[in-house]
């Protein structure tokens, strides 16, 4: 059996640092773009990978975001080693936020980073601990909804 070949993109994506937020996921997109993949996919892709690099800058002193992209399906990694989240239940709910005044200020923080990239993946995993950190593993298949 052929083993199937994945594209593999990787960003540092540093805390705190607002001027360059959004640089990775359009990166990203461009990529996707590229090789091909549907108009409708990426719009979603783009939303989660970049609600996670937001995610990364106000509240986990930055991180990594890596996609993975197979024929079929497109996989997205948010990691950090940041503060973790205290209880996941509560943070997955629509206007929770924990942003600071400043990033509230900027337009940031309004409480749908991780209900949003819920929304437009086709799978969705969170794992954190205070202490820890997080890491968000989001799926995208390569098909319209």
């Amino acid at each position: 059996m052929a083993e199937i070949k994945a594209l593999k993109l990787a960003f540092d994506v540093p805390g705190a640092n607002f001027d360059r937020a959004g640089e990775a996921s359009a990166k990203l997109k461009r990529t996707l773009q590229q090789v091909g993949v549907p108009a409708e996919v990426i719009r979603r892709v783009a939303i989660g990978s970049y609600e996670g690099e937001i995610n990364l800058i106000i509240h986990a002193g930055g991180g990594q975001l890596q996609a993975e992209i197979y024929p079929d399906h497109t996989r997205v990694i948010v990691s950090d080693q940041g503060p973790g989240i205290p209880d996941v239940k509560e943070a997955m709910q629509e206007g929770y936020s924990t942003a600071s005044e400043e990033a509230r200020a900027m337009g940031f923080g309004a409480g749908m980073g991780l209900p949003n990239m819920y929304n437009c993946a086709d799978a969705f995993e969170i794992q954190s601990k205070v202490g820890w950190g997080t890491i968000i593993t989001m799926d995208f298949k390569h098909q319209d909804r």
